[in-house]
């Protein structure tokens, strides 16, 4: 006899999978519903229902990330544009209220799932642009360039436009000599010098970089009429190594010297001339004149203005090849030679003849200083 249970699953069907029972496996419907929701189609009784309102506050979770990470980004702008125009408005009750409703947004978008990664790249740009990190950095631009005028008092932005320079006599630069006379004994001292030592040793020479004239800061935080001035440099073209022939040399300019009515020339780089021992082989690579690298002289006008420099310049005393390296690098820069002799004149605070008429009423108005 056969079973007509078991007939209905296997028979017409041969080697087909049996048919679910009666009603279906158990849990059919709820995996059912998921798909069907999934797809956006109707659910059959007893499937799974996702609320309208949940699915609204999940997008809702994501406009809040991105309203905290757009509101930082245009906050930072904000920040650095008021920076360009001074560090004393970015301490304003409007910036620093603007600046807790950012962090209050930047929190509550950390406490929703969805806007928890922007929140974070929020948090983060606001760490490094905020009110007190921009700040700070217009602090350190202002002490870089010392301008503080949003905190400055009239006294100080009076005191800045001192026409002299701080304990100094204004009156030592009207006395002294001009720019131009500095400029042009200077040329004359060192055209001198140049044919003396040739017609002695027949060193020849050449001329490098420009001369340099720039303001001499007064010492309140702005700039002088005053300026400070830095001739040409003349070098010979031939090495000069022999100590007993250096001294040769600096004797010879020493007579042009005392015969132009200047001081003769003064060793620096010995021991004893007010600079450590230290000091002197780190500056001239040895406390003994045989075996420095640089010897360096001086002389000066005093009171005048005018100071006059001579250098020896020897690279067999650079056993290290530090001292090669720097010759080098200005060599690159202006040209001169590596080593020899050389000549340059200083001056410090002298005044233009051009400026003179202005300085002199300028300092009228600080009859204290």
């Amino acid at each position: 006899m056969v079973d007509r249970q078991r007939s209905r699953y296997v028979g017409g069907a041969e080697g087909a999978p049996p048919l679910p029972p009666p009603g279906g496996y158990a849990g059919a419907a709820r995996a059912r519903g998921g798909l069907d929701a999934a797809a956006g189609l109707p659910q059959a009784s007893g499937a799974t229902y996702t609320d309208p309102s949940a699915v609204a506050r999940k997008q809702g979770v994501n406009a809040l990330g991105l309203a905290a990470i757009s509101a930082t980004a245009i906050f930072a702008v904000i920040l650095l544009l008021m920076l360009a125009g001074g560090t004393d408005a970015l301490y304003g009750v409007t910036l620093l209220v603007l600046q807790l409703a950012i962090v209050g947004l930047i929190v509550a978008a950390l406490l929703t799932p969805r806007g928890r990664m922007l929140g974070a790249i929020a948090l983060a740009v606001s760490l490094v642009f905020n009110v007190a990190t921009v700040g700070a950095m217009g602090a350190l631009q202002s002490a870089a360039n010392q301008a503080y005028d949003g905190t400055k008092s009239e006294q100080q932005r009076h005191e800045e436009a001192y026409p002299a320079v701080k304990d100094h006599s204004p009156q030592d630069a009207l006395s002294g000599a001009s720019l131009e006379e500095v400029q042009a004994e200077g040329d004359a001292l060192m055209a001198a010098i140049r044919t003396r030592v040739s017609e002695r040793f027949g060193y020849t020479w050449v001329q490098n970089g420009t001369a340099d004239v720039s303001p001499e800061r007064n010492g309140y935080g702005g700039e002088s009429m005053l300026q400070k001035y830095t001739s040409t440099v003349w070098t010979t073209e031939q090495p000069v190594q022999d100590d007993a022939r250096k001294r040769e040399v600096m004797q010879v300019i020493g007579e042009v010297l005392v015969e132009r009515g200047m001081s003769d020339l003064y060793s620096l780089n010995q021991v004893g001339t007010g600079i450590s021992p230290d000091m002197v082989a780190k500056l001239y690579g040895s406390t003994e004149p045989a075996r420095q690298h640089t010897w360096e002289y001086y002389s000066d006008t005093y009171p005048d203005p005018m100071r006059f420099y001579a250098y020896a310049y020897d690279l067999s005393n650079d056993p290290t090849g530090e001292f090669r390296t720097q010759r080098e690098a200005i060599a690159t820069q202006t040209g001169e030679p590596l080593e020899g002799i050389q000549l340059v004149v200083f001056a410090r605070r002298v005044l233009p003849e051009a400026d003179r008429a202005e300085f002199e009423q300028r300092l009228q108005e600080y009859p204290g200083f």
